[in-house]
């Protein structure tokens, strides 16, 4: 264990990462093709995705400190190493509850500065402020100023479910922010990290001039790893998981893709890797949900609910246009495109005919098992005391052949909704079908929801190793067993399934209303 090399996880300081000998994904490339402009630029990606060490490094770069970089790619494209003054502004330091938070934050970090810059005649309003500084550095140096701002949106984005506060950030960031286009000529170089573009009303209307470099092809692997870079730089963490494991090497490769993978930040480019939770797997010798538990979107989950979204159409489904996912609109009650910006979606697809169209799904299975985690409590509040039944008497029940067991055990978790928490949902066939694939999907089970056919779309197929179950659910009031499992047969369901040489199942289920739950059931096999 004591040859093990260090690992930067947590580490967002460039130079504190160089100088302690960290493992280091050399992105300095991209530094070089960003600073021979003098563009200002924006950048989104998901949390823990890279930004604040790509921030950081360019900071180290606009601070001449070339013995950084020595080996890595800059210093072969740089020679001029030239120190300018930097203004590298974190909002990532607080929880932003409240206007008053977010206004001793900025008044810290310009106090710092202005002290550094001796700036004796301090403004009343912060983006007076922050425009002074800008000025007075310039002045004093002769050199135009840097100014990097990370997280930008934190506070905009803690706020996203109080309306009356997030207005007032706005108003605040909106004046702050605005500073960076009327200070421009003092300006040698602008760049900002968030997770959420916001428009129009929002910030970027005094932002209009930044380049937005987020589905740029050219800055698409700025962050994150590719399966290239993970076996360039982590070979040997790789070789010494899959003995903690006791996989093989490829094995190990593959179950890395399937858990960490899938990112993609343009149409038709290599996918990504999160490094949060590669460093992390490194690090501890196993395999777990480590981006996800650092932070649960429980907003974004109710405003799906609230929104009747499909939610088997997460699974590389959800078709978009590129500006849908761009620009989030305050009070536009659309989760889609936050929930990509944030990493829960990502780009799986493209329409080749429609430049503009991009199908969007989950990007491994790390992010799609944390959110369903996240999505049951919100459909299903008594599955959070329920564990025991989900973990035990479940699946285990079908995968015994006990079809009547497990029908049952699903009628006792319908029962158990609370009325006066479930009376609008249980109205709607559609909630038992989310109910019913969360359930199932969270168990491990390969579950398949409104399962499109040439004739019509089976509403669950559940495959095992020797047996596929298809469903058809029906409300009291809509039908019968008899008419779902005739509808299974009338719509050819099974039809795609007979060459496949496993045990076909049939099993057509009634929900009662009144009863907010299962009636009747019957199987034919």
């Amino acid at each position: 264990m004591s040859n093990r090399r260090k690992l930067p996880i947590g580490v967002q300081d460039f130079e504190k990462l160089r100088s302690g000998n960290n493992v280091y994904v050399d992105k300095t490339s991209y530094i070089y093709q960003l600073v021979t402009t003098d563009a200002p630029y924006f950048l989104s990606r998901p949390r823990r995705f890279g930004k604040s060490l790509f921030l950081s490094t360019l900071k180290a770069y606009f601070l001449g400190k070339k013995e950084l970089f020595h080996g890595l790619a800059l210093a072969k494209l740089e020679r001029e190493w030239l120190n300018y003054p930097v203004f590298y502004l974190d909002l990532n330091k607080a929880a932003y509850q409240n206007e008053q938070t977010l206004n001793d934050v900025l008044d810290e970090l310009l106090k710092q500065y202005e002290t550094e810059w001796e700036v004796t005649n301090i403004a009343a309003r912060l983006s007076l402020r922050f425009d002074n500084l800008i000025r007075t550095a310039s002045k004093k140096t002769g050199r135009k100023v840097v100014v990097l701002i990370d997280e930008y949106d934190k506070p905009l984005v803690n706020t996203l479910d109080n309306t009356e506060v997030n207005q007032s950030m706005r108003n605040i960031l909106k004046g702050f922010y605005g500073v960076l286009k009327s200070a421009d000529a003092y300006l040698r170089f602008v760049f900002l990290t968030g997770v959420t573009k916001f428009s129009k009303v929002s910030v970027f209307s005094d932002l209009n001039h930044l380049k937005d470099i987020s589905l740029n092809r050219h800055y698409a692997g700025i962050c994150g790893i590719t399966e290239k870079e993970l076996i360039h730089y982590f070979e040997p963490e790789i070789q010494l998981l899959s003995e903690q494991v006791h996989l093989s090497y490829d094995e190990t490769l593959a179950k890395l893709r399937k858990h960490y993978n899938g990112y993609r930040f343009c149409e038709d480019i290599e996918t990504m890797y999160n490094p949060f939770s590669l460093l992390n797997t490194f690090d501890a010798g196993n395999f777990h949900n480590y981006w996800y538990a650092t932070g649960t979107p429980t907003f974004l989950a109710k405003m799906l609910k609230e929104n009747d979204f499909d939610i088997p159409d997460l699974e590389n489904n959800v078709h978009v246009s590129v500006a849908d996912i761009t620009d989030y609109k305050i009070g536009a009650n659309n989760p889609i495109p936050i929930l990509y910006q944030s990493g829960y979606l990502t780009i799986r697809d493209y329409h080749t005919e429609f430049e503009d169209e991009l199908i969007l799904g989950f990007p491994n299975e790390e992010v799609k098992y944390g959110f369903l985690r996240e999505l049951l409590p919100v459909y299903a509040p008594q599955y959070t005391i329920h564990q025991k039944f989900s973990a035990v008497s479940f699946l285990s029940t079908l995968r015994a052949g006990n079809i009547h067991g497990f029908m049952e055990t699903l009628r006792a978790f319908y029962s158990s909704i609370p009325y006066d928490l479930m009376k609008k949902e249980t109205k709607n066939e559609r909630y038992y079908q989310f109910v019913f694939y969360l359930l199932v999907t969270l168990m491990g089970q390969f579950v398949q929801t409104e399962v499109k056919h040439a004739l019509g779309r089976a509403d669950a197929v559940i495959k095992m190793s020797d047996t596929i179950f298809v469903f058809e659910f029906k409300m009291a009031n809509h039908g019968t067993v008899e008419e779902a499992l005739a509808q299974i047969d009338s719509k050819e369901y099974l039809i795609p399934y007979k060459v496949d040489g496993r045990k076909l199942v049939k099993i057509g289920a009634v929900f009662s209303e009144k009863e907010r739950t299962l009636d009747r059931w019957k199987i034919e096999q």
